[in-house]
């Protein structure tokens, strides 16, 4: 599954914990942003490196919506990052590499699996840095999403209505996608990095990519009742309701009313 969403890390990973505080909660394999930091720390290494590109991304996309929070009187609490590559421990519980990037409420930790980034362009076609840097930004959407009190509002919609449990999922995760559009374009106002059409195009292709309807159909079976992140037209559409609209706002509400 790719980046899961997060009431299913929840719900499949067993939940529980508080990992907020306390000793960095990867497991044998895992590395820190400080470790990749030092190892990162060298003349040239953002070009040749993809895990020094994405922790470049990660903090890019925090000095942008720190600074938004800023403007509106609010204090931004940035998310941690963390590498692993086989399995990690979370707050949310334990994670293999199968679950891809993924980021955990409970700890407040965006996880990377480095293998996942290759298997972006190997195996789902969707090529370059800036499809490196959409799925960082998603999933800091999802820790804006913490902070605004979304994500436990649709968790307890999510239990309270187990019928729309996947049709909320999905508005979460579009919602995350719309963030991402909308970092992408107050980074580039506020030059954070320089997004130009082939950037925009690299980002468009990997939100298509990991859209339900394409991974199901790679298996052979596509059924839109099942979908918990959204297909491949809906997760292009919320990026670009978020690079065109600029804010926050932009991206609506999840629940709807």
């Amino acid at each position: 599954m790719i980046g899961v969403v997060i009431y299913l890390l929840v719900t499949v990973l067993g939940g529980g914990g508080t990992g907020s505080g306390g000793a960095p909660l990867s497991g044998p394999a895992g590395q820190t942003a400080g470790d990749v930091a030092r190892r990162c720390n060298t003349a040239g290494a953002i070009d040749r490196d993809d895990d020094c590109f994405v922790l470049k991304a990660f903090n890019e996309v925090n000095e942008v919506w720190g600074a938004q929070f800023a403007r509106s009187g609010q204090t931004y609490a940035k998310p941690r990052l963390v590498y692993f590559s086989q399995a990690v421990r979370t707050g949310c519980g334990t994670a293999s590499s199968q679950v891809g990037p993924f980021y955990c409420p409970p700890d407040r930790r965006v996880y990377i699996d480095l293998g996942f980034l290759d298997q972006l362009q190997q195996r789902f076609g969707a090529q370059g840095r800036y499809a490196q840097a959409y799925i960082v930004a998603h999933e800091v959407g999802h820790h804006l999403q913490t902070l605004t009190g979304t994500e436990s509002r649709v968790r307890q919609a999510q239990q309270a209505n187990p019928s729309q449990e996947n049709a909320l999922s999905v508005q979460l995760e579009l919602q995350a996608d719309c963030y991402a559009g909308v970092w992408s374009t107050l980074a580039n106002t506020g030059g954070n990095v320089t997004i130009g059409e082939a950037d925009l195009d690299e980002a468009l292709g990997a939100a298509q990519a990991v859209g339900d309807d394409r991974i199901q159909a790679r298996a052979g079976d596509v059924n839109p009742e099942t979908w918990t992140h959204g297909s491949a037209q809906q997760r292009r559409t919320a990026f670009l309701t978020g690079y065109r609209g600029a804010t926050m706002s932009s991206c609506g509400t999840v629940p709807h009313s």
